[in-house]
Parts: structure tokens; sequence; C-alpha cells
């Protein structure tokens, strides 16, 4: 039951279009996933099989669907071939392609699950991303869904806002505050959010995003730019906290360009209504930091790791494509890979930050000998013909990704990597009788049923 309060604020908003936006509330959402590049451009929706599958306007990667299908049961979205994903989220991708270089520092700062941290990262070709979560339990599927897409320019970190501004002061050229709210946009697909939705709780979400605003502030550089975006359609949460930003904290608003067609009303920001779109409720809204006199971040000189092994990395540089592009930083236990171009400021926040995933973990020392780690297998760099290569039929594929024990009795013996349509799925050990299953354990499948 939506509440009468938020009809009231709707009316007020939308006047005569309240009837057409109720309207649609009560229709489906729609289904749209967006693909990674890991596959060819249009390839998915033929193997997803749906011909009728259309694009998204403002994101050439997004797909609407002409039904939901079993994403669960798809080995290749938890491959990273494609993200399920709001179409009005996708927006991001636009607005980054208009407005921000793709050499940019840029700071997710409410990054879970990771939907627009992925699109970010895709942006990036020659830039880094801090992906940052302050709530633990959704740290981890942030991570996740980061890794499975397979950019290795990203940094997870479980951190509160005011740490950035005051261990990374001045440092990123843009930042994301996708801002917790009160889900009005979210109505038509989580009928919860309409149970949670009150008037205090809208208020109490306003004062929360004006205190993430002011604790992350000081980490942006002048001339930065700021992308605030909330999935709810109340001005107290909208407009009123663009007017917070750039009256108080001092930022100015960029036009995001759009075409009429699209059906994204733009006023004080752009606002998403399911009405005039297919898509959910959506605001976003992007400044710029007034420039003033800064000295610009040096990260100081990372801590010397007296146990670091130094070892000969020759093998593991040939699982890589383009291993020059790339920074190997050996633990104990481990070899992790990052952009060499921002080895600084990364071994900078490895130690200042609570890192979940730090680019991503190339192999781990096991005896005298580095093994692969599954992240390996899913970074678009990996060079899979460095490894025998077994593919999969589609109930092979599932049971590996439950981890369940496997027979490949015509794989070669040792490690082989396990593909689903040429696409790696991660390693398995073959001993012969059976396989040693060496899929993540907590990112399995729980589903039983094909």
């Amino acid at each position: 039951m939506i509440p009468i309060d938020f009809i009231d604020n709707m009316q007020a908003q939308l006047g005569n279009e309240l009837d057409a936006f109720c309207q649609a509330l009560s229709e489906p959402p729609t289904v749209s996933i967006r693909v990674n590049d890991k596959l060819m451009p249009g390839e998915l929706p033929v193997l997803i099989n749906d011909s009728q599958a259309r694009q998204v306007p403002w994101n050439p990667d997004g797909y609407y669907l002409s039904a939901r299908p079993q994403f669960t049961l798809d080995p290749l979205m938890h491959a990273g071939c494609y993200y399920v994903q709001e179409p009005s989220s996708m927006f991001l991708d636009h607005v980054l392609r208009e407005l921000v270089p793709d050499d940019a520092v840029v700071l997710d700062l409410c990054a879970a699950p990771g939907g627009k941290s992925t699109i970010i990262s895709q942006h990036l070709l020659y830039g880094l991303l801090v992906s940052n979560e302050v709530v633990r339990q959704r740290v981890f599927i942030l991570a996740e869904n980061v890794q499975k897409w397979g950019n290795g320019n990203v940094i997870v970190t479980h951190n509160k806002p005011s740490d950035f501004s005051e261990r990374l002061p001045n440092a990123f050229d843009c930042i994301l505050v996708d801002a917790p709210c009160s889900g009005e946009g979210m109505f038509r697909k989580d009928e919860r959010a309409q149970q949670e939705w009150s008037l205090k709780n809208v208020q109490m979400c306003a004062q929360r995003q004006k205190q993430i605003l002011k604790d992350a502030w000081g980490a942006l550089k002048p001339g930065g730019l700021i992308i605030y975006s909330t999935c709810t359609y109340n001005t107290l949460e909208n407009e009123q906290i663009v007017r917070f930003i750039n009256n108080e904290l001092g930022a100015d608003i960029v036009p995001i360009p759009l075409q009429q067609q699209w059906g994204i009303q733009q006023g004080l920001g752009c606002h998403f209504y399911p009405h005039k779109l297919r898509g959910e409720g959506l605001y976003m809204c992007a400044l710029r930091k007034r420039e003033q006199h800064f000295t610009e971040f040096r990260p100081k000189p990372a801590k010397k790791n007296k146990r670091q092994p130094q070892q000969d990395l020759q093998e593991v540089r040939e699982w890589l494509f383009n291993p020059e592009i790339w920074h190997l930083y050996q633990t104990e236990r481990f070899v992790i890979a990052f952009p060499e171009d921002f080895r600084e400021l990364i071994e900078y926040m490895y130690d200042h930050f609570t890192c979940i995933s730090v680019g991503f973990g190339l192999s781990e020392l096991r005896g005298r000998h580095q093994a692969p780690l599954h992240s390996l297998s899913m970074v678009k760099d990996f060079n899979a013909e460095a490894f025998p290569i077994v593919e999969l039929e589609l109930p092979q594929a599932l049971a590996y990704l439950r981890t369940e024990a496997l027979q490949l009795p015509h794989a070669p013996v040792g490690l082989v990597l396990l593909t689903y349509h040429n696409i790696p799925l991660g390693f398995a050990k073959n001993i012969g009788n059976h396989c040693n299953n060496l899929y993540p354990y907590e990112w399995r499948i729980r589903n039983a049923s094909l």
C-alpha cells in the first residue's frame, strides 16, 4: 500500500501527471542488464536467447530484456559477463562519458552492491577507482562484484567518509555519492520500501546525506566533480541537498547534456519517473567544487614489509597479457597486482585504510611454487592460454559453481582452467578419478535446481 503522505508529496511535485505516475507504479518493473566487454558487442542477447532485447538509450552496454530469466543459473552472470542492473542507474555511464576524463582518480563513497562501481571502473581506462562501503555486511558483496567484473583498477575499502578527508585531502578528481535514501524510487520493485517509508525517515535520510557530504568534502580536489544521486523522488533528499552542496559546501551545478526522447526530466538535476521512461525512480546531479588554492595530496612512502619475500615472478607475469602495466606487490603469502601508474597512492592506501581488495589477487605461495588465485581468472588481462583449458557444458558449469565435485575424464592431470562459452569460470585440480573444485566457497550457488 503506497503511503498517503507520499502521494501528497508527489501531487505537489507532479501536478496533473500524478495519475499516470501512480499507474506506472502498479505495472511490473523492467528487467535489464548491462553487458561487460568480456563479450563481443551484441553477443549476450544471443547467448541468453532473447531476440527482443533492446538497448537502453543512455547506455550502449545496457539492454532491456523481454522476460526475466533465471539469472542465478546462468554461468555467464557468475563469470562477470553482465550485471543485472536497473536501467535508470545506468545513466551514470552517460554522465561519466560527458564530464569525467578516463584517467581520473574517482571515489565511489557508498558503493555496495557495486553496480555503479563497475560502470566507473569500465570508464576509467587509465584511471583508478576507490570503491568504499561503510557497512561491513555489504562490503564483501561489493568486493565480489568488482572482482567478477574484471577490471584491476579498483581498491575496495571499508572506511568512514571522514577518513578520506583526513587521510586523502584533495586527492580525488571525482566523488560519487549515491546516498542512502528513503528508497521511493524502489516502490515498484520492493514492497518493503513502501512499508518502511515515512516523512520522519525522509527527514532522517536528508540529515544523514548532508553529514556524509560534509565528512567527505575535503577529499575532493577544488575543480573536482561531485556526482550526487539517490533512488528517491522527494525534493528534501534531492534538490535541497544540491542547494546545500551549492551554498554551504561550495560547488556549482554542471549541466548534464540530455536527449529529449529519453524522457528524463531536467531541472535542478535529472529526475527519472517511471511514467516517462522505462526505468525506476532516480535523481542525479553533477556539481563542480569551486576553485581555490590548495596543496595537492602526495602520498608518503609506503612502510616496508620486512617479511616480504623477493621471488622470481617471471612465471606469474606470463599469466597476464600486459604484465608491464601491473605492479606486483608481494606479501608473505600472496602476490597482488594493481596499476603501476598508481603505485604510490595504492601502497599508501594499503597502509592507511581498511582495504578489502586491492587490484586483483594473482597468486598464492604454496610450498616453493606460486598457485593462481580465482580472482586472476576473472580479470580481463588474464592470459587463459597459460593453462590447460576444459570447456564445460551447462550442467557441469552449474555443478562447478555450486562447488560440487567434478569428474573430467578427458582433462589433463593437474591444474586446469574451466570455461563456459569460452569464458573463464575458475580453476580446478584434476587428480584423475575426480577434480578438486577450487571455486570460492563463499561465492557458490546455493540454489540446487537446474
